[in-house]
């Protein structure tokens, strides 16, 4: 856990107030105890091994906790796209323009299959 606080300081990124949805395997104390040092809002699933129930101390969005699994879906999808996964690309508009056309291909692959 002293990696995960010494790059965020070198990152020098402000990450107070940020919102952090993880899944049950990173329920533990030492993790909670970094991301509460920084300000980091943390959503962890309750892992069984811990107690498994959620506390006063430590609320669980289920709700939110639901959504986090579209967002993986996603990247995985996007997984499938060499160009944008291995990031060949050296400018950001080129980078944006592979992530679109994956994007495209995607959505087009979706409506195909509802068909």
């Amino acid at each position: 856990m002293d990696e995960i606080a010494e790059q965020l300081k070198e990152a020098d990124i402000p990450v107070d107030g940020l919102f952090c949805d993880l899944d049950a395997g990173f329920d533990g104390h030492d993790l909670r105890a970094v991301l509460d040092s920084h300000g980091i809002i943390s959503n962890v699933c309750p892992n069984r091994r811990n107690g498994g129930q959620p506390t006063e101390e430590r609320l669980f969005d289920e709700v939110m906790y639901k959504e986090r699994w579209k967002i993986e879906r996603t990247n995985a999808w996007i997984d499938g796209f060499k160009n944008v996964l291995v990031r060949f690309d050296t400018t950001v508009s080129s980078w944006k323009g592979w992530n679109f056309l994956a994007f495209i291909v995607i959505f087009l692959k979706k409506i195909h299959k509802s068909k």
